[in-house]
């Protein structure tokens, strides 16, 4: 991986803990931000920020086969203070002040309870948009989670979900 997209996610879903390793940012926004911090370009970004399921491993191009059917749908997290943490630490609501370069969900990011198979999730991707859109950040889980018709609806609970900058 390139040193620009090293960076840490790690998740657990309740009911069955998702187990990950390091992950990427995709190449999609690498770029976006090469260009914005050296190359002086433009880049909004997006006011929400949406978690999908994939059953597929993650790879950087951003693409992958995402979940469909059965009441699932990606989950859609408001970028704000209030719904990811300061890099000081869990929980804060604050502007960044910390070293660690991390940043997590403040709550919990819960999806429909399936009313089909999902299959078996090998890997999550936070997107710019709720259907399409381009794929930010991608991680593989280590252990995958085969989500079932009538199992309790997946969640990565208050803390779960962690981002960290290469650091």
């Amino acid at each position: 991986m390139k040193r620009l997209s090293n960076l840490i996610l790690v998740a657990a879903i309740a009911c069955a803990a998702f187990t990950v390793s390091a992950g990427s940012f995709t190449d999609y926004f690498e770029n976006k931000l090469v260009d914005l911090l050296i190359r002086g370009q433009t880049y909004t970004p997006p006011a929400t920020l949406y978690v999908g399921l994939d059953t597929v491993a993650c790879t950087e191009a951003g693409g992958g086969t995402e979940v469909t059917g059965g009441s699932y749908a990606r989950v859609g997290v408001t970028s704000s203070l209030a719904n990811w943490a300061g890099t000081q630490g869990a929980g804060t609501t604050t502007a960044s002040s910390g070293t660690s370069g991390t940043t997590g969900n403040n709550g919990a990011i819960t999806y429909a309870a399936p009313t089909a198979n999902w299959g078996q999730v090998l890997s999550f991707r936070i997107w710019d948009a709720l259907t399409a859109g381009n794929a930010l950040i991608c991680q593989t889980l280590t252990t995958p989670k085969t989500v079932n018709n009538g199992d309790p609806g997946p969640s990565f609970a208050a803390g779960a979900l962690t981002i960290q900058a290469d650091n």
